[in-house]
Formats: C-alpha cells, sequence, structure tokens
C-alpha cells in the first residue's frame, strides 16, 4: 500500500479556533491497483502544543485499516508541517 497525495483538499470554516476541518480525495495503490476515496479529517491542536489528528474515509477500502490510517495520519501531518494544506 502506497499513499500517492491527497487532492482537491477544502479547509471548512469551524468556529473553533483550535480544531481545523478538511476533505479530499485519497489516491492510494493497494495491490498494484489505483484507488479513489473521499475522506475527511481533522487537525485539532491540543492544549500541550501537539496536533491530534483522525480521519474518516468514505468508502470502504480493501486494506487493513489500522497500518492504512497510521500512515495517512503520518502522512497528513507532513503535509500540515510542510505548509501543504489550505490555510
Amino acid at each position: 500500500m502506497k499513499i500517492k497525495q491527497i487532492r482537491d483538499i477544502v479547509r471548512k470554516d469551524v468556529p473553533i479556533y483550535y480544531r481545523r476541518l478538511f476533505n479530499g480525495v485519497l489516491e492510494i495503490e493497494v495491490m498494484g491497483k489505483n484507488l479513489e476515496r473521499q475522506i475527511d479529517f481533522t487537525i485539532e491542536t491540543l492544549p500541550t502544543g501537539m496536533n491530534q489528528v483522525s480521519v474518516t474515509i468514505a468508502e470502504p477500502v480493501d486494506y487493513p485499516l489500522v497500518p492504512l490510517m497510521k500512515e495517512l495520519k503520518q502522512f497528513i501531518s507532513d503535509l500540515d508541517e510542510n505548509g501543504g494544506l489550505p490555510g
């Protein structure tokens, strides 16, 4: 399994300043097949200053969810740190 990219990322307006909601299209490669799935994800800044990422995939993926979610959360964290998410 390889995460290629998350495209068409749109930030949703939320009145809570420490929570940022996004949606987009996840492109992954699973066993030689390219898949696209709609995802929603939230980045919440905790009181300690750390960011907590939560992800919801709209459609089922034929791959174990635990390793997929772990890699996806890391991918999103890296995007956020490198300025790859809309303001």
